[in-house]
């Protein structure tokens, strides 16, 4: 749950701002520019008012564990029904994140949806462009073909009829500033981790958003990679123990709003360090916003233990990558191996979008799966990195 989701309830404030209307035609991005300023876009007549957020008063009794088979095993190795036709690829960074044009999603065949999935699960998270007729109905369609749909407890969903398996991410022009109320650390997260299967394949597509420079980013951290980060002693000893996940914090955040909470809240144990059956890779599984304890060791250690993960997923920048939204852009991430994370200060720019996430095998940790990092450097003849931080260096700038 990213930050700012909340349907504005309070006075509406005056912002000097000039909406796009007021700038005559021909005017150049040149001759208009002033630094940090951008153009805020009038919502009058809203095209998607019917997913505009609400919070409906009903309640669903807990979950209970489903079978799931991961379409990502399905999927050809080299993707190549997927990249069959793509006018272009590329990766952001060797540890995550891929951009794909020339693919519409609402068209993909079954095998294209296959590696697809793949794909994901390698990359942590693949980015589409101008994905116009990936409406609400394709979204839901395609992440049902992977798994049975994810009904949040607490958070918003569309004000149109029968989409409570969809989350509303909304902030507009009227909603409060809440960058002071969260350590940044703790905005980082990965979906509902304390389900019994929390989500695996997730879509999230931008209705509406700041302009280019107006902020709004989502950043996405690779759990391979932190896994990788980590010294094998290190990597071992977490692979002995496990977290506590909870719901409470956001059944209690809901209910001091005074909005429903749907599901009642639950706490759930799940392994620190888990295994993708689609890739074989292991990864850290560890979530800033929602894990409260690790089990079995005092609350010294525990609380030394989150802080350190923490820091690593928060701090370490080559696990990261940072995407720049643009209308009708769609962002598809493997929840099992991603953390995430909004960014403020895009006001009084509304930004409004749409997530669907399946739900996923639950998590398990095999002790015969790989590193990523090491997989793929042996793969690609590259040299293992060096973990051994005791030694002498220039700071590389």
């Amino acid at each position: 749950m990213a930050p700012s989701l909340e349907e504005p309830t309070h006075a509406i404030r005056s912002w000097p701002v000039e909406f796009k209307s007021f700038y005559p035609a021909k005017q150049t991005a040149a001759s208009t520019y002033e630094p940090g300023r951008t153009l805020v876009e009038s919502h009058e007549a809203y095209e998607h008012d019917d997913l505009r957020p609400t919070f409906p008063d009903i309640h669903w009794g807990p979950l209970t564990e489903v079978p799931h088979f991961d379409k990502g095993l399905l999927g050809h190795p080299q993707f190549k029904n997927l990249l069959d036709g793509v006018t272009d690829i590329f990766d952001y960074n060797p540890k995550i994140g891929t951009e794909i044009h020339g693919i519409h999603l609402a068209r993909l065949t079954d095998d294209q949806k296959n590696d697809l999935a793949r794909l994901i699960a390698t990359r942590g998270v693949v980015f589409f462009r101008d994905q116009d007729d990936f409406d609400i109905e394709a979204q839901r369609e395609l992440g049902m073909y992977f798994g049975k749909l994810h009904k949040h407890a607490t958070t918003s969903v569309p004000r149109k009829p029968g989409l409570e398996d969809v989350h509303v991410v909304y902030t507009d022009e009227n909603s409060k500033d809440q960058r002071a109320m969260f350590a940044p650390t703790f905005l980082w997260h990965s979906d509902v981790t304390y389900e019994l299967q929390p989500p695996s394949y997730t879509s999230l597509k931008l209705l509406a958003g700041p302009p280019r420079g107006g902020g709004g980013d989502t950043l996405w951290a690779s759990q391979y990679a932190a896994y990788d980060a980590l010294s094998p002693f290190m990597q071992q000893y977490l692979e002995s123990l496990s977290a506590l996940h909870s719901a409470d914090i956001q059944a209690e955040g809901s209910r001091a709003l005074g909005r429903p909470v749907r599901r009642d809240p639950i706490t759930t144990t799940h392994p620190l360090i888990r295994t993708n059956p689609v890739t074989g890779w292991k990864s850290l599984f560890f979530n800033p916003g929602f894990v409260t304890k690790i089990v079995g060791v005092p609350k010294v250690e525990s609380d030394a233990i989150i802080r350190y993960l923490n820091e690593v997923i928060a701090t370490t920048q080559e696990i990261h990558v940072r995407y720049q939204w643009r209308k009708n852009d769609v962002a598809f991430w493997d929840n099992r191996v991603c953390n995430h994370s909004a960014s403020y200060g895009f006001a009084p720019h509304r930004r409004h979008a749409v997530r669907v996430a399946c739900h996923a095998e639950r998590p398990v940790f095999d002790p015969a799966g790989k590193s990523q990092e090491e997989d793929l450097n042996a793969r690609f003849g590259l040299p293992q990195v060096n973990k051994d931080g005791s030694g002498r260096s220039n700071y590389n700038d």
